[in-house]
């Protein structure tokens, strides 16, 4: 399997463009010394990553050309081989790190969603998506962008759109626009109400995102009588975090 297809195969694009590589670098926090990156492929931010003073840094990689490549290249760099996905985030480093990558689109929501069950660990995600998750990540309540990501990782992080990256840059060019987004961990440590059914709330809104929430979180099975009729009254994606808060801890109160 040559370079390229192997990495379309994993849904990844290169990215060919070194200014956009160091501007993505540069994002990261001045205290970020230990960092992750999720599939470094051929290097072209771990070129820069590996030169950051006092850093502790680690790669993860799936596929073994790429890994085979990062040996021959760095032979002083962590590589780990494996799968973002199933790795032990607690065990990796001995307090909180960040998360950089050029992330593949066919997985890039599932790793934001395995950064939210890790919250207490990641402190910082500085990534390249697709721009319409981007986009999604970083909104806010009234846009219809605005779902479910958007929710779970702003009840926790600060969310910032940095740069927009056009399809020129990356070969294969993808048929999408991507974009740089950086989270930070914000100084929530837990929320004020049973977070396992915030979540459950924050999902079962934004699966029937077109209904009013007396109709959308009827699938739930609880009681909403606590719930205020105003509330009830609106959708999912009107609402901010503290309002799905709100909800849980009366939908909670009448159990």
């Amino acid at each position: 399997m040559t370079e390229v297809k192997a990495k379309k195969f994993l849904g990844q694009h290169f990215l060919t463009d070194e200014g956009i590589a160091r501007r993505i670098v540069d994002s990261l926090s001045a205290g970020s010394h230990s960092v992750l990156e999720i599939g470094p492929g051929m290097g072209v931010l771990t070129k820069y990553l590996i030169d950051r003073p006092e850093t502790d840094f680690h790669v993860i990689e799936i596929d073994r050309e790429s890994v085979a490549y990062l040996h021959d290249h760095y032979p002083t760099l962590h590589v780990i081989e494996g799968d973002f996905l199933k790795l032990d985030l607690g065990a990796l480093f001995s307090g909180a790190f960040t998360v950089i990558g050029n992330f593949p689109y066919n997985i890039s929501s599932q790793i934001l969603f395995r950064v939210f069950e890790s919250r207490s660990h990641v402190s910082e995600v500085v990534g390249m998506f697709q721009k319409e998750v981007a986009e999604r990540v970083a909104a806010g309540p009234g846009s219809k962008t605005y779902g479910i990501l958007s929710v779970l990782l702003s009840a926790f992080y600060d969310i910032e759109y940095l740069f927009t990256v056009p399809e020129s840059v990356f070969n294969p060019p993808p048929k999408v626009k991507s974009a740089v987004i950086r989270l930070r961990r914000n100084g929530v440590e837990r929320l004020a109400c049973d977070e396992e059914l915030f979540v459950r709330v924050v999902k079962a809104g934004f699966n029937q995102r077109r209904k009013t929430l007396r109709n959308a979180l009827r699938q739930l099975g609880l009681p909403l009588e606590g719930v205020a009729d105003e509330v009830l009254a609106k959708r999912a994606e009107q609402l901010a975090v503290e309002e799905f808060v709100n909800i849980t801890n009366a939908i909670q109160s009448c159990q």
